[in-house]
């Protein structure tokens, strides 16, 4: 209480002073900026921090511009209009603007009657700037928040790269068409053939669990449980194939073979260069040949040097 107390006092005592933030008719007022694209529980979190630095507190967050954020930390998913209402409809945030600068400076927290700019105290390097907030430190208008671990915008748009097919098949399933999700006609069959291999693996895994543990219950009892418990482990590793694996290994395989054909027989109709693979088998030069080139171009030389 004493800390928020002397941040008060020393930020902007005139307008309040010591009734700053602690009485209903003069709340402190904060700020509080950020990107905010696709919106989550983190910024809710820091926001919701800013809001409870003081037991009364105007919260004013200011959503960065399309332009800036492009050219200082790269392209969104969101808009700057669906990242504003995302803000907007946090309960937290009492205003929000929309034409912020890049660096907050003094002479904005005063257009604004801002009294703090919260954000966490790590130095925030952006462009030729070590610490985007660096001003306002100095100017003892800066209230410390704590950044929530664990989840970001980056994370989140990294989980959606790592498991790419897996959202485009999601979104191929609920209707959406491939041109939509810019993905060719080759690229979303192979999508769909690998999601199909995959359900048919482990169908295969799950039944031969089921027989194993089938096996191992009735043979518990015996004396060939030791020498069983090993074949039951194959069993479920798929180490051990039953004849019903055989047959589903071999349908997967003429399936492979029949849409690799089919892949080659499109390529060509739509006049595409199917991409060519190198040999395993490396080619075996010619010694005698080789051994010839090699004295033509030495008698050439002695040749020419002649």
């Amino acid at each position: 209480m004493s800390g928020k107390k002397q941040r008060n006092n020393s930020a902007n005592g005139k307008r309040g002073g010591e009734k700053k933030g602690y009485d209903p008719n003069f709340p402190v007022r904060i700020y509080a900026d950020g990107v905010f694209d696709l919106f989550h529980f983190g910024h809710a979190k820091a926001l919701e921090q800013a809001k409870k630095l003081y037991p009364y507190a105007h919260l004013t967050v200011g959503v960065c511009t399309d332009e800036d954020t492009k050219f200082y930390k790269g392209k969104t998913v969101m808009n700057q209009k669906e990242r504003l209402e995302s803000v907007r409809h946090c309960k937290w945030v009492d205003e929000v603007l929309d034409d912020i600068p890049w660096i907050p400076t003094i002479e904005f927290l005063d257009k604004h009657n801002i009294d703090y700019v919260a954000h966490d105290a790590l130095p925030y390097v952006s462009g030729d700037h070590d610490d985007v907030y660096a001003e306002v430190k100095k100017a003892g208008r800066f209230a410390e928040t704590k950044r929530t671990d664990g989840v970001s915008t980056s994370d989140l748009i990294l989980r959606i790269i790592k498991d790419y097919n897996e959202y485009v098949l999601r979104n191929l399933s609920r209707g959406y068409s491939r041109e939509e999700l810019g993905v060719s006609l080759l690229k979303a069959q192979r999508i769909k053939a690998e999601a199909t291999m995959k359900q048919i693996g482990e169908s295969m895994k799950a039944s031969r669990r089921k027989v194993a543990a089938g096996l191992k219950r009735s043979v518990s009892g015996n004396n060939l449980f030791v020498d069983m418990e090993g074949i039951f482990e194959k069993m479920t590793n798929g180490e051990v194939g039953t004849q019903m694996d055989k047959l589903v290994t071999g349908f997967i395989s003429s399936f492979e073979r029949g849409y690799r054909q089919f892949e080659k027989a499109l390529s060509s109709k739509l006049g595409l260069s199917p991409k060519r693979r190198r040999s395993t088998t490396k080619k075996s030069k010619s010694p005698s040949t080789h051994g010839t080139r090699k004295t033509k171009n030495s008698i050439q030389k002695r040749t020419v040097a002649v």
